[in-house]
């Protein structure tokens, strides 16, 4: 869907602003096949080192949902409660942005998804990246009904939305006007993460 271009984009538009920014991803799963993990991805949007983004104990070489990949690696399980406790955020950081693997129902950890982390540390304010085309309302409805119980404020962003795409404009008037979700989106594409620093092999 896109979660950590997005996320890349909200991280260099605050620091663009002069706002002290940090990313974190609790876990991260991938393949190695030689592109940037979203750690790095995310370090390089953030202006820090990979491992702060994610610890390097928690780096899954193996595409699968996390806990999967733990297991498939034969490495130990881990819960949401231990993946929320190691959650560090520098003192100066005045925006802290957490983004998770998966779907909001796939696996986070061997007890819970990314409804349970959010249980855990109680955000802010909960952004929900959902593809602007055909199934969206579908995905939406699903995912943005578990993440409404959490309690937290839930803001919908169509990603590669088309304002003159006729798909695109009605299914987010559906989800805005129908199904009340707060609606939002870049007017422009983010621009490019800088070079990235390699994480740990």
């Amino acid at each position: 869907m896109g979660k950590t271009w997005v996320t890349c984009g909200l991280l260099h538009g605050l620091r663009q602003r002069g706002v002290p920014v940090a990313a974190r991803k609790p876990v991260q799963s991938f393949a190695q096949d030689g592109r940037p993990t979203d750690a790095e991805l995310l370090a390089a949007a953030s202006g820090q080192e990979p491992w702060d983004v994610c610890p390097a104990h928690r780096w899954y070489p193996a595409a699968m949902a996390p806990p999967m990949a733990a297991a498939a690696l034969g490495r130990d399980a881990f819960t949401s409660v231990s993946l929320a406790a190691e959650l560090d955020w520098p003192a100066q950081a005045a925006v802290g942005i957490i983004e998770t693997a998966g779907g909001v129902r796939s696996p986070l950890a061997s007890d819970g998804d990314t409804v349970t982390l959010c249980h855990l540390v109680a955000p802010d304010i909960v952004i929900l990246v959902a593809d602007a085309g055909l199934g969206t309302i579908n995905a939406v409805r699903l995912s943005g009904g578990a993440l409404r119980d959490g309690g937290a404020p839930l803001v919908v962003h169509l990603n590669r939305y088309d304002a003159a795409d006729d798909l695109h404009r009605r299914n987010r008037d559906w989800l805005a006007d129908r199904d009340r979700f707060d609606l939002g989106h870049f007017r422009r594409r983010p621009r490019a993460p800088p070079a990235v620093r390699p994480g740990p092999t």
